[in-house]
């Protein structure tokens, strides 16, 4: 017989053999089907938002070059862009800075994101609005552009006249889409569009006001941005004030790299839930090959070779792994139009949906592999199947145990942790973050499993004959040979894992904010309180009757000189370093580095005063002696770090035009997350008081409306003076920790849901002994109710487990979580993730009763016919 036709036969035989099967291996590989959903929906979703980035790259940066500037520019950046504007190139401006907005009719006041845009702004992308149109009559008056989540805040509507600073504008209509901007970025504070024509109306930019400024530029057509950033970057970025300039190609590249960096990271998700399904499969096919043994005896005995066996089934599973794959990658399709939705507070463009094709192709390739893979383990058994089998009986544990003595198996077990570095490069893009990325999975799963190991030996070990006959047996059933307890331990312990650790971090989160609210000695703050007018705004305060609790000054400046040698030397030193640590091939690390560039560039808001706050901690030196007039200054810890700073090391200061030499006498370990004013660089009494400065002013008021009230009073009377109410900030943040913990909450519960398919696969991979063991009692005498116990009593041991498993886990990954990426500290939420748990302990009920059912339809003629 020829090789085609023997295998065509081979096929034939296979296609027949799985009439009896297909359903139940079929069940088996929809494990993997979530996986490869997980993965198509992530890859598909990265790349329609990566290709809409190109689409609108132009729209979302609004020009061809962006510069921008924390200061106002300088005479000479001025006279250059008018050059440029002269040559023909498109110029456009927008001035942004927070103030308080005030509706006089309403007399309610906020805080406000006011953005000053001249004519032609943007030069690419459409702001829409409703009405629709108003964006081009913006700029024919005293008109203002606002976020509709103002007018609920002020009480206002449309033609309403808003404050802003002494200039009035009546509001044209209200923003639905603005190019660029995240849909949490208006819970941070409402934006208004001015014109910046009526800037210096407002009387808002004064000494000390903080602004962004921002100039989009358009270039002809014989100029291309990257031509111009060649010639001007230079110029622009060594003038002073420093201007940024960025590309629109240069945009382009970050959003698109921190695309691919959350598409990493959503993809690890689909990597965990690609290899629970693997698991799924591997304890699916065990179950099929247990079922298979007296018919691979059979076969074997009609002549089959060990090799024409196996054929039979690998083509089997890969023919069910490939029908699952392929219905994995139609769910991932549907996913990928619920990604945006769920992220589109988030994402800085409008997605638009599309089929890719590599992506889907991607994940078939990588479902099918995973599928024949980890079935192929349990498959080799079926080589070592003697044709004596069909004669004498002997448990299934033991044909598994003697079949499984076999060198190939090895192999595969190689090809599979080769499969999973693999996987894991085309998800980390280096080998690197892909073995890291490898050995986290296998820590977590590693741990879940050894859990699972000990559980089996302990409910061996404190099993006790005096306990009831069903809670007995039902234990006994968790260290049986073939127990199902690691498969359900993984996948049960995994989902409650990865949703408690979710729950815990957000709780946690919310509750420190809470608490640095509840430690805060003021809920109103009150800035860019000029000299002038600091102690009006004092007695403003103290007329309503509240108590004001700080004054702090705050004074910039740059830093000039570091014992003696200029900022321009340090640098200039630390970029011959590095070039010359590169020509030899090294990378400098610490201090050979030298010290950041960006605390060297930073302009620092610093204050002056004799005590510490409770927010800040001294970790050496000593406090400001108050007989000491030597001009000293402490410094914030990690800000002395990099500076490469110590005590007693000298920092001259460029405070507005005047050097100032300083010594550094102690170094501070800040709570920034206080509410309150928190600095970088405290300097001592009588150094700097002088200097022209501002004041933040703290204070306590008893109730919301009385807020209200303080704030518009000071409003009206000094326009340029916002303020923050400490509670409204709260309920920002929690909003934001909210739109953020709702999008990763729909990622966790679609990963909780690929643990179910390796539920049915775990519990469905006991059947066989469950057979058995059920016509055994029945025989014996056991009733179905008794029975039913015995399954009841071993699942909800299993659940109760496995969630357990998880929530532990949970705690100590959320504590690492507080502790190394969150610095801060951690109380476990104990009743709310068990009642997670509860919830998931009665999954695994109602899944090991539902796929147990059969045993209580057969009677024990039947099933021992079966077995």
């Amino acid at each position: 017989m020829s090789e085609t036709k023997r295998l065509q036969r081979l096929m034939a035989i296979a296609w027949r053999e799985s009439r009896t099967a297909r359903r139940r291996l079929l069940l088996y590989m929809s494990s993997i089907s979530l996986g490869v959903s997980a993965l198509v929906a992530i890859d598909s979703f990265t790349d329609n938002v990566s290709r809409s980035v190109r689409e609108q790259s132009r729209a979302l940066l609004g020009g061809d070059v962006s510069l921008s500037a924390r200061d106002r520019y300088s005479a000479k950046a001025t006279t250059l862009l008018d050059s440029l504007a002269t040559a023909g190139v498109g110029v456009t401006h927008v001035t942004t800075f927070a103030s308080m907005g005030l509706v006089p009719r309403s007399g309610l006041t906020r805080l406000v994101q006011v953005r000053a845009v001249s004519a032609r702004y943007p030069f690419y992308g459409e702001i829409t609005t409703e009405p629709a149109g108003a964006w081009a009559r913006l700029q024919s008056g005293r008109h203002a552009i606002v976020d509709p989540s103002l007018l609920v805040s002020l009480d206002a509507q449309l033609g309403d006249t808003l404050m802003l600073g002494t200039a009035r504008f009546v509001i044209l209509a209200t923003l639905r889409s603005v190019p660029g901007d995240l849909g949490v970025s208006a819970a941070i504070g409402p934006r208004i569009y001015i014109p910046d024509a009526y800037l210096g109306e407002t009387g808002l930019l004064v000494f000390g006001s903080r602004a962004e400024y921002e100039t989009l530029l358009k270039m002809p057509p014989s100029l291309s941005p990257a031509r111009f950033a060649g010639r001007f970057n230079v110029r622009f970025s060594t003038d002073t004030p420093r201007v940024r300039l960025r590309t629109v190609a240069e945009n382009e590249f970050n959003l698109t790299q921190s695309i691919d960096q959350l598409g990493d990271f959503l993809g690890i998700v689909g990597l965990v839930a690609l290899l629970l399904g693997g698991i799924g499969v591997a304890s699916g096919v065990h179950a099929f090959v247990m079922r298979k043994i007296d018919t691979v005896a059979v076969l074997r005995c009609l002549g089959a070779t060990s090799g024409q066996v196996l054929f039979i089934y690998v083509l089997q599973a890969l023919a069910m792994g490939l029908v699952g794959a392929l219905a994995g990658a139609v769910l991932g399709v549907g996913f990928q139009f619920a990604l945006p939705w769920a992220l589109k507070d988030f994402l800085p463009v409008d997605v638009n949906v599309t089929l890719a094709p590599m992506a889907i192709g991607l994940g078939l390739g990588i479902g099918v592999w995973v599928a024949l893979i980890f079935s192929l383990r349990p498959l080799l058994s079926l080589r070592r199947i003697s044709p004596l089998q069909t004669l004498r009986r002997e448990s299934d544990a033991d044909v598994m145990r003697r079949a499984q003595r076999d060198s190939a198996a090895m192999v595969v077990s190689f090809a599979i942790v080769a499969s999973v570095l693999v996987i894991a490069l085309t998800r980390a893009g280096t080998v690197e973050r892909a073995i890291s990325y490898a050995a986290a999975i296998a820590g977590a799963i590693g741990l879940l499993w050894i859990a699972a190991v000990l559980l089996s030996r302990a409910a061996k070990q404190f099993t006790r004959p005096a306990w009831p006959f069903v809670l007995r047996q039902g234990v006994a059933n968790l260290y049986r040979p073939g127990n199902q307890t690691r498969a359900v331990i993984l996948s049960l312990g995994f989902g409650v894992f990865l949703m408690s650790t979710l729950y815990q971090v957000q709780r946690n989160l919310l509750n420190q904010l809470d608490l640095k609210l509840e430690q805060s000695r003021a809920n109103v703050v009150f800035f860019d309180v000029q000299e002038d007018q600091a102690q009006a705004v004092d007695s403003l305060i103290r007329a309503a009757g509240h108590r004001v609790v700080q004054e702090a000054p705050i004074v910039p400046m740059r830093i000039a000189a570091i014992n003696g040698r200029s900022v321009s030397q340090i640098m200039a030193d630390a970029d011959n370093a590095a070039k010359a640590a590169r020509a030899r091939g090294e990378r400098l690390t610490g201090a050979r580095r030298g010290p950041s560039s960006w605390a060297l560039r930073r302009e620092f808001r610093s204050t002056f005063r004799g005590e510490q706050m409770p927010s800040e901690k001294l970790v050496s030196g000593k406090w400001f002696a108050a007989n000491d007039r030597t001009p000293q200054i402490s410094l914030e810890r990690e800000l002395a770090s990099e500076l490469h700073v110590a005590l007693g090391d000298t920092i001259t200061w460029n405070v507005q035009g005047v050097r100032i030499p300083t010594v550094v006498t102690s170094t501070r370990e800040v709570t920034w997350a206080r509410f309150e004013p928190n600095f970088f660089v405290v300097f001592s009494p009588g150094t700097i008081e002088k200097a022209p400065k501002q004041y933040a002013i703290l204070a306590h008021v008893p109730t919301s409306a009385a807020i209200a009230a303080l704030q518009r009073s000071v409003v009206l009377r000094y326009p340029n003076v916002s303020s923050l109410d400490l509670s409204l900030i709260q309920r920002t943040i929690s909003n934001v920790i909210g739109k953020v913990t709702s999008a990763i909450r729909f990622m966790a519960i679609v990963s909780l849901a690929f643990g179910i398919p390796v539920l049915f696969s775990a519990v469905a991979a006991t059947r066989r002994e469950r057979l058995r063991e059920g016509v055994l009692l029945k025989t014996l005498g056991a009733t179905r109710r008794q029975v039913g116990r015995i399954m009841l009593a071993e699942y909800a041991l299993l659940g109760a487990l496995g969630s357990l498993t998880g929530v532990v886990l949970s705690v100590g990954g959320a504590w690492l979580l507080m502790k190394f990426v969150f610095e801060t500290s951690f109380t476990p939420a104990i009743a709310p993730v068990l009642l997670v748990g509860a919830a998931m302990t009665a999954l695994a009920i109602a899944i090991g009763l539902a796929t147990g059912r059969e045993v209580f339809r057969q009677t024990p003629m039947a099933a021992l016919r079966e077995a």
